[in-house]
């Protein structure tokens, strides 16, 4: 028996954990004006202007304090915000709130006073899509120039359009100074990148220095805006999708990527997966993991240390090792194209008891290489400087800007979809979710080190699954219909553990073979919007170690 008491039950939540919607629509009273069945979860329909009073209820008497994802999205009647929900403690606990809005006064009520992260999704809504938010602090552009005519998602966009885009001067945003009357301003506005080595892809930070603080930081993000989720929406879901999914994340994690939409494809399709497919599946992206973790290793060390010739290639080496193994898997070395809705596109190759040794002598090696990366990066005194006490994220906030995979976890947050929202064949192995209580930069590393030899445990398990399936057993995709058109104005929001945190996917269809919506959830996009949190206060090199740790590819945080 625990010696602790139960944690009490939020409103709505059912002894057994499953989430009683009746009881939160009567929680939400007369702000809700309807209500719709998702794949995922049912959503309640609420007025324009209630949306912080949902909202509150929710986080507040309900227990939803994670805002995964805001969908924005325009129909023939009316514009329409989707704020999706969860809590961190069981992610599997999900209720959707709808905001519709008229198309002529397309005006909701902002979130971002319950919700950090809903700053960063409402703005992309704004910009893309051309709702309004009432109330929020910075309703501007975020991916495309202030300038831009237009909103690219809305139905009456004009692609042909000419655009001008004038040179503007960066204005410090803290003149005049704000640190008290009759003080001089000691400020300085200094701009790291577009271009700068130390921001993992095309990222201008616009920071401003007090003396040699920072006194203020601002990402400022769509240099590498490729329209992945436009792309989606004019291909279709047997054929033509899975190929975008390895370009989101495109450094290492494609499968990862892939399985994102896969999950949502099938959730919505009710496509079942066999269950040799699914150790197939988890194998290789757990292989993915490690490749992604060790290039975040190694390019972390490298903004750190600045030292490319040891650490950076000690990394890219063993991550090499990886690409081998997954190129003679998929046959491809970055952009995979692997998986198919239903399964995967063939088996292990032949012969496969060469395939498992080449496999095997990657695990067997992986001990004595971790123990080189503690000896070389975690004791080494200049590392510790650096990274221990700086970047601090305290799990309050994190949890606020929506931050999860080994951001999260890195400030103690025990989240991980593998194991709090089971898919793939994780809910039949053994391995453990791994945290740190430090909530700073040398947590996150520690995190990451320590996931790659939990992925090994994962990968061999999954070898000797498969190195003993029957041989007539082994069926890597179920019947998928040629052509797939599922009913119309079904919508579903599935999520899973990729390599930097929760990449989640909307899909709303339209009787037709292409999504009607398609809706990309970076777990990039979200975590890069702590940088401000974690550096302002700091001294600049640890703006870039903060921004490293984080561990973004551009490509995903602008799709």
């Amino acid at each position: 028996m625990s010696l602790h008491e139960p944690k009490p039950l939020d409103v709505g939540e059912t002894p057994d954990g499953t989430v009683d919607h009746d009881e939160l629509e009567a929680l939400l009273g007369e702000t809700v004006i309807g209500r719709e069945e998702h794949v995922n979860a049912p959503a309640f329909v609420v007025r324009p202007d209630e949306v912080q009073n949902a909202l509150f209820a929710l986080r507040d008497e309900a227990g939803f304090d994670y805002l995964s994802c805001v969908t924005a999205q325009q129909y023939e009647d009316r514009y329409e915000s989707i704020y999706h929900l969860k809590k961190y403690d069981d992610p599997t606990q999900e209720v959707g709130i709808v905001v519709p809005t008229p198309i002529d006064e397309p005006i909701s009520q902002t979130g971002e006073p319950v919700y950090r992260t809903a700053d960063w999704h409402e703005r992309e809504a704004y910009d893309l899509i051309g709702i309004n938010y009432d109330g929020h602090p910075d309703l501007r552009r975020i991916l495309l120039p202030e300038t831009w005519q237009g909103h690219p998602l809305a139905n009456d966009y004009n692609p042909e359009k000419p655009q001008v885009v004038p040179f503007r001067k960066h204005a410090n945003p803290l003149q005049p100074d704000t640190r008290g009357e009759g003080a001089k301003s000691d400020t300085m506005f200094l701009n790291f990148g577009p271009h700068h080595p130390a921001t993992h892809g095309v990222l201008h930070v616009k920071a401003v220095l007090d003396g040699e603080q920072i006194a203020h930081v601002e990402p400022d993000i769509g240099y590498l805006h490729r329209c992945e989720e436009q792309m989606c929406q004019q291909g279709t879901y047997r054929h033509q999708i899975m190929p975008y999914p390895d370009r989101w994340d495109y450094v290492s994690a494609g499968i990862l990527n892939e399985w994102a939409y896969a999950r949502a494809a099938e959730d919505l399709a009710d496509i079942e997966v066999p269950e040799y497919a699914q150790v197939i599946r988890t194998m290789s992206a757990e292989l993915c993991r490690i490749a992604s973790h060790m290039l975040a290793l190694g390019t972390f060390a490298l903004d750190v240390f600045g030292d490319f010739t040891a650490v950076f290639q000690y990394a890219f080496r063993d991550r090499e090792v990886v690409q081998d193994i997954l190129e003679e898997l998929t046959g491809q070395r970055l952009m995979f194209n692997y998986l198919r809705l239903g399964g995967v596109a063939w088996d292990i190759p032949e012969p496969r008891a060469e395939f498992f040794e080449q496999v095997r002598d990657f695990l067997d090696g992986l001990p004595e290489k971790t123990k080189e990366y503690h000896n070389l990066i975690t004791s080494n005194e200049i590392f510790q400087v650096r990274c221990v006490n700086t970047g601090e994220l305290p799990p309050k906030v994190a949890k606020q800007y929506g931050a999860t995979g080994p951001v999260a976890r890195g400030s103690g947050i025990d989240l991980d979809l593998r194991r709090d929202d089971p898919y793939g064949y994780y809910e039949e192995l053994d391995w453990d979710v791994i945290t740190e209580d430090g909530c700073d930069n040398y947590s996150r590393v520690l995190v990451r080190m320590q996931e790659v030899e939990e992925s090994a445990k994962i990968i061999e398990q999954c070898v000797e699954l498969l190195e003993d399936w029957p041989e007539d057993e082994r069926e890597i995709q179920s019947n998928v219909p040629r052509t797939l058109k599922p009913d119309a104005d079904t919508e579903v929001y599935r999520g899973v553990e990729a390599a930097k945190g929760e990449l989640g996917i909307y899909i709303r269809s339209d009787g037709t073979d292409k999504p009607a919506r398609f809706k990309i959830r970076s777990p990039c996009f979200c975590n890069l919007h702590t940088l401000r949190e974690m550096t302002e206060g700091e001294y600049i090199p640890d703006l870039i170690a903060s921004l490293g740790s984080l561990d973004i590819v551009l490509g995903e945080v602008d799709r």
